[in-house]
């Protein structure tokens, strides 16, 4: 097994069975994982990206594994995402740990 898929096990595993979401938890649905999952990562922040299919159809999955946060985007919310200025992302990290009130229990 390689580095990446035994940091993305890891993920999986700490979550016990919930994927932290935005606005709370919800129980893991039924997926197919397509390829391998993709490292992106600097000195600030690493994420590990990859295309699921789930009942609702694809999916583009980006998990962060030091704060164990991941989502699920469908090709709409990815489009939406083009539609932002630099702005919208900048307010994103102006708490870069992440919401704490909705972080996964160790």
């Amino acid at each position: 097994m390689d580095d990446v898929s035994a940091q993305w096990d890891e993920v999986q595993v700490g979550m016990a069975g919930a994927q932290p979401v935005a606005g709370g938890f919800r129980a893991i649905e039924t997926f197919s994982v397509e390829g391998e999952p993709l490292t992106l990562g600097n000195e600030f922040a690493e994420v590990l990206v990859r295309k699921v299919r789930t009942r609702n159809g694809l999916r583009l999955e980006i998990c962060s594994p030091k704060l164990g946060f991941a989502v699920r985007l469908c090709p709409l919310q990815l489009e939406a995402l083009t539609w932002q200025s630099s702005d919208v992302f900048s307010g994103f990290l102006s708490n870069p740990l992440g919401p704490v009130s909705d972080a996964p229990e160790p």
